[in-house]
């Protein structure tokens, strides 16, 4: 599932996650290394396809792994 929101965030769950916003923002994690509390609530998100859902877990995971990260094997 992929959102896209007025002020520039983009947001696309497919099995990875993968926040992007500008240049403020590049965060991917492979479907793997994503915690399974965040996880549950992707696959929520997604059911419901609720971008609100989606754009509240994307400021939950850059408030904890930061605006850069790529985790990934």
């Amino acid at each position: 599932m992929r959102c896209e929101y007025n002020d520039g965030l983009k947001v696309d769950y497919s099995g990875s996650l993968h926040i992007r916003k500008g240049n403020d923002v590049n965060v991917f994690i492979t479907g793997d290394y994503i915690p399974a509390n965040i996880r549950r609530d992707l696959d929520s998100a997604a059911s419901k396809n609720s971008c609100e859902d989606f754009r509240k877990i994307a400021q939950t995971v850059t408030d904890t792994v930061g605006s850069r990260a790529c985790i990934h094997e």
